[in-house]
């Protein structure tokens, strides 16, 4: 055989070769990925594996998308995709349990009519055309649940919408809540917490003159309660001694309801001790370290303080072993209490969240007195102590907070397509859901509530900002009292002195050369002091602005660095390779 043939022949094995690759790839390979994210938001839950090994009988999936409608919307398209694979992984973990079925529901079809009827909602172009980008769920018994349009909001928690749909379908008989509350959760546009359960399990709102807990209930959920009468209390207690569970928010000070013109506090007489909860509603924590940053007035200077009545939680703070808070990345809380253990917990009281150690107790009224951010700041001791802010003993869980409940502290409501669209920010909302859950028997949607909550707090920074804003808070105000004493010595000097003769009627004054230059001087000393001042202002920070720099240093010019070191190093291996004289065996 010539060249020419062997050189023919070789082409021809190696495009063989690599058709049979690229076949074993997307054949084999097409399920492969390596997720490098913390929580793993790519990787497919043991929560869904759960859910889907428990559906007790066979779930039809109908996806409708628009393909070419919305070809021309790249991010669409591509959210499209990744809601395609997704359910591809569901349908292959369900051995057959799921059957799916992609529709592309065209203009003037019958596909079209079906997407409608479904009750799924179009998204318009401006070529007039209509999107369809949703899902519907069934199954034998006629149970339907669906997606009326994937918005991008929802992208993040894509895997918790469809696990949650399974979990709908797969449990039609909803868990019966029954709420106790003095909050205006039932007023208006409903909270997102409150809409969330109602998705989920049956919410029944017992009246304020309630005087037996409905037989059925599944979870007392006892949300700020109003003073419960002493037939109420009982009514409870005896709800509980017959095996009931129960989820407690209790408020030393709810903003919510005070907003609204309710009680500032509550609690439930001696039930808390009686279950095992020692609670003081006259006392709130401030944490130094955990302290929310406000807007501080109009001072440029300051555009933030921290605010310690307000405190952000993150993972340090949760019980990693408790499936309640096991996946929490972050909390917004307002006006906390803290809970201690009585002799009815028999060693059994369960801290799920706890403040930092650099925390005060202080009563409410020293608080309402001295509301300013900069004086509440100053109560709390340098070394302070560590509170419990949320505690289990058996089957109640009590939270000294009702304030997680408003939606400003956690969540974005925004309407689209007439949906309303949650973005959560922070996890108040999955504490409570999942709190829910775990008491009435089920966890298999609690690892998927926390895991795409990107909150990252910068938690240097914040101690930085908390440390530096303390230095700043004492030598200003000692340079502003001299400031003021000077600026007083100045006026009493132009006008006379306060007892001069010279000073009656408040007339215009002809000053000695002594108490002229002492004017002269303190001028002088007001001009150093207000210099100094700034020189503080741009001090607190410096710290913050250097990290800054050093962060975006490594960022922008280390790696580029490091990997041109790596060439040169390389580099100079090989050449003293080639260098080094061949050894020949014999």
């Amino acid at each position: 055989m010539g060249r020419r043939g062997q050189t023919l022949i070789s082409l021809a094995l190696a495009v063989l070769i690599f058709v049979g690759i690229n076949i074993f790839a997307d054949n084999l390979l097409t399920a492969a990925r390596l997720d490098l994210t913390e929580n793993g938001s790519f990787t497919v839950s043991q929560g869904t594996k759960a859910i889907i090994a428990k559906l007790p009988e066979p779930v039809t999936l109908k996806f409708y998308y628009s393909k070419h409608a919305a070809a021309e919307f790249a991010a669409t398209a591509a959210y499209a995709k990744r809601v395609r694979d997704l359910l591809g992984e569901y349908v292959s973990l369900s051995h057959g349990k799921i059957i799916l079925q992609e529709i592309d529901p065209e203009p003037f079809t019958p596909e079209e009519d079906e997407a409608s009827a479904a009750g799924l909602t179009a998204a318009p172009t401006q070529s007039g055309e209509q999107v369809y980008f949703g899902l519907v769920g069934s199954n034998s018994i006629d149970a339907k649940e669906l997606i009326p349009y994937f918005t991008a909001e929802r992208e993040p928690y894509l895997e918790y919408d469809l696990s949650s749909l399974l979990y709908r379908l797969s449990n039609p008989k909803k868990p019966v809540v029954a709420l106790i509350t003095a909050l205006p959760l039932t007023q208006g546009q409903p909270p997102a917490i409150l809409s969330a359960l109602r998705e989920e399990y049956q919410v029944n709102n017992l009246a304020a003159d309630f005087t037996a807990i409905p037989a059925g209930t599944n979870l007392l959920f006892i949300a700020h309660p109003p003073a419960l009468n002493p037939a109420q209390l009982s009514a409870v207690g005896d709800f509980m001694a017959k095996g009931g569970r129960a989820l407690v928010l209790v408020d030393p000070m709810s903003e919510i309801a005070q907003a609204s013109g309710g009680p500032a506090t509550s609690d439930l007489g001696g039930l808390l001790a009686r279950w095992g909860f020692g609670f003081d509603a006259g006392e709130l924590v401030l944490d130094h370290d955990l302290a929310q940053r406000v807007a501080a007035g109009n001072d440029p200077r300051m555009p933030s303080m921290a605010y310690p009545l307000w405190v952000h939680l993150t993972g340090a703070n949760f019980d990693r072993r408790d499936p309640i808070t096991a996946n929490l990345q972050s909390l917004n809380l307002a006006s906390v209490g803290a809970l201690s253990p009585t002799p009815a917990a028999g060693g059994k009281f369960e801290p799920l969240i706890t403040s930092s150690d650099a925390a005060a107790l202080v009563p409410r009224a020293r608080i309402q007195a001295n509301p300013d951010p900069a004086k509440l700041i100053a109560m709390v001791p340098p070394k302070g102590h560590k509170y419990t802010i949320a505690a289990r003993v058996g089957a109640v869980v009590v939270i000294a907070d009702s304030d997680l409940l408003d939606d400003r502290f956690w969540v974005r409501i925004s309407n689209q397509l007439g949906q309303s669209i949650a973005q959560p920010f922070a996890d108040n909302g999955g504490l409570v859901l999942n709190a829910v859950e775990n008491l009435t028997g089920s966890g298999d949607l609690i690892a998927l509530r926390t895991r795409t909550n990107t909150d990252r707090p910068f938690t240097v920074v914040r101690a930085m900002q908390a440390d530096a804003e303390a230095k700043f808070r004492e030598t200003a105000e000692a340079l502003q009292a001299r400031l003021t004493a000077a600026q007083q010595q100045v006026q009493q000097l132009s006008q006379g002195g306060p007892s001069s003769p010279n000073n009656k009627g408040g007339n215009a004054v002809s000053l000695t050369a002594a108490q002229q230059a002492d004017i002269t001087r303190l001028r002088q000393e007001m001009a150093q002091t207000r210099s100094q001042l700034r020189e503080v202002q741009r001090n607190l920070r410096a710290d913050i602005d250097a990290l800054g720099s050093e962060l975006a240093f490594l960022n922008i010019a280390a790696m580029p660095l490091l990997v041109m070191g790596f060439a040169i190093v390389l580099a100079i291996i090989r050449r003293r390779r080639a260098a080094a004289p061949s050894r020949v065996t014999r």
